[in-house]
């Protein structure tokens, strides 16, 4: 995942590189393919439409292979831990590999449950573009190594050990490539408060990857996108169900100009 010497990119540029992200994402309409929890799936689709992209959601064995040779990019998100996604997440990411789809991984709620943390590992084996997750869903699936502030250094150790992009989101998010490092500083507290933000970051990150072949560059542009969106939206938002409405309408109304003159990132 190194990236060449005369490809290295300054964070100046990644608002330019963002914004040409979500130009080329509305342009292609990529369809991103999402195993999700059932309580996100209304708003990640929502979320998808918004950004330019196509959703799918199926998860039945009958055509979860066909759904995903179709797709242009494959999220699996571990919120709803049931048997038929498990065998759904399996059987999808062996055809994106096949046919060097990509895919990314958000293990959500890893840190309370050593099935699911197993079952993650396991998944992460299988060479995910992209692993999206929270402080301690990363020290989940790190064991632990993160601890005294060191959470960059360990971030650069998981990514550059995995060979994968891995994306910390937070107050601060991190993303990281085991070479480079971006820190996006955009968003707002009440994204907090709306269920399935992050199933929906993680969405909108599997459209950028499928428009964008740098999986860092993709997964920068894609929490700018967001956190610009978010706080346009938190602006006019009363509280978090109007925000809910705001956000998607930020999202689908975000231009190049807005995006580079809001995007906070080093």
């Amino acid at each position: 995942m190194r990236a060449p010497q005369s490809e290295r990119t300054t964070a100046i540029e990644l608002p330019a590189i963002a914004a040409g992200v979500l130009q080329r994402l509305r342009e292609r309409k990529p369809r991103v393919h999402c195993i999700t929890n059932a309580v996100a799936q209304n708003f990640t689709a929502n979320m998808l439409l918004a950004a330019g992209a196509v959703p799918s959601m199926t998860i039945a064995q009958k055509e979860i292979r066909a759904f995903v040779a179709r797709a242009d990019a494959l999220l699996v998100n571990l919120g709803t831990f049931d048997p038929e996604r498990q065998k759904a997440s399996l059987a999808a990411i062996g055809v994106a590999n096949k046919a060097k789809i990509p895919w990314l991984l958000d293990p959500v709620f890893i840190d309370r449950s050593p099935p699911r943390a197993a079952f993650a590992k396991r998944l992460l084996a299988l060479a995910p573009r992209l692993v999206r997750m929270n402080g301690p869903e990363f020290d989940a699936l790190s064991r632990g190594k993160r601890a005294d502030g060191a959470g960059e250094a360990a971030l650069m150790r998981f990514a550059k050990a995995r060979r994968t992009v891995a994306g910390l989101t937070g107050a601060r998010d991190l993303v990281c490539d085991g070479a480079r490092l971006a820190a996006v500083d955009n968003g707002d507290p009440l994204m907090a408060q709306v269920t399935a933000m992050g199933c929906a970051a993680s969405a909108l990150a599997g459209a950028t990857l499928a428009v964008e072949p740098d999986a860092w560059k993709a997964t920068v542009a894609a929490l700018l996108i967001i956190g610009v969106a978010g706080e346009i939206a938190a602006a006019r938002a009363r509280g978090p169900g109007s925000f809910a409405m705001e956000i998607l309408d930020a999202v689908s109304a975000l231009d190049r100009d807005t995006l580079i003159a809001k995007a906070r990132v080093s």
